[in-house]
């Protein structure tokens, strides 16, 4: 009988995330503890591998098994408009400071299956910008990143999705932004072209562009201190220095994020880059 409730101790942890590490080349040894636990508990349960030695034996025998099981070991938090607040922050005063300059560039960090991505071009389009904008929208996994490329999204959430949009971002219909059958809803051409989706590992892979916006929403809730400063350093270094950084509300950024970032609007947790960073 499997086990309701999987047990693994911080030096089963080690274990793992060592074994990952020499196998895959992927560094999660900074990842907070418990969230960490509790992924690999539920790849341990989905896949009925029984205990942490199941799935230590699994990793170290099938180099493709784990590649497929990123998702498993995090909570994907987004979907299309979530938290209102921001995007209308987003367009009524983020934005409108872009207006005039010739070419914008974002990057959504940890883009999961692409519905903040969207709502982004929506509000871009809305307000006549989104051709001169270049986006780079990035994820560890592979899948999820697929699921972001096509765009489609179940039609049983259009009511929802329809209510949003109508009461935070524009007079128009969501009919505009996707093309809708009977069972999905699938985004409009005009709305991605502009989207470049890459894999990228924000804890241990480098980024050579310049940003104006950075986004990493509720990606952070998984990574220590350590870690968060790591990525922090690497979005400072990557931002434009009028650029807005914009993380999400169960985000924790450690006392040190202060010499990268300073808040902007507390409620939407938007902050700018600190200049003149020693």
């Amino acid at each position: 009988m499997p086990n309701s409730k999987i047990e693994i101790s911080d030096e089963e942890l080690n274990s793992l995330t060592n074994a990952i590490k020499n196998r895959y080349d992927l560094d999660f040894t900074n990842y907070e503890s418990k969230s960490l636990k509790r992924g690999f508990a539920r790849l341990i349960m989905k896949k009925q591998l029984g205990n942490v030695l199941g799935l230590w034996a699994k990793i170290l025998r099938d180099r493709e098994f784990f590649l497929g099981c990123i998702d498993d070991l995090t909570v994907n938090l987004t979907e299309l408009f979530r938290n209102p607040e921001i995007w209308t922050k987003l367009k009524e005063d983020i934005l409108l400071e872009y207006e005039n300059k010739l070419n914008i560039n974002m990057w959504h960090a940890g883009c999961s299956s692409g519905e903040e991505v969207y709502t982004t071009a929506i509000i871009l389009k809305e307000l006549d910008m989104l051709k001169k904008t270049k986006t780079l929208a990035t994820d560890l996994s592979s899948s999820i990143l697929a699921e972001a490329i096509g765009g489609k999204y179940p039609k049983v959430l259009i009511n929802k999705y329809a209510a949003s949009f109508s009461k935070y971002l524009s007079t128009g219909k969501i009919e505009d932004c996707f093309v809708i059958d009977d069972h999905s809803m699938v985004i409009k051409d005009d709305l991605r072209k502009h989207i470049d989706f890459k894999q990228h590992n924000l804890a241990q892979d480098s980024m050579d562009k310049k940003f104006d916006v950075i986004f990493c929403r509720n990606v952070m809730i998984y990574f220590d201190d350590k870690l968060k400063e790591k990525v922090l350093n690497l979005f400072y270094n990557c931002l434009n220095d009028d650029g807005y950084f914009i993380i999400g509300y169960y985000d924790m950024l450690p006392e040190s994020s202060k010499k990268f970032f300073k808040v902007y609007d507390s409620k939407t947790r938007i902050y700018k880059k600190v200049l003149n960073n020693g």
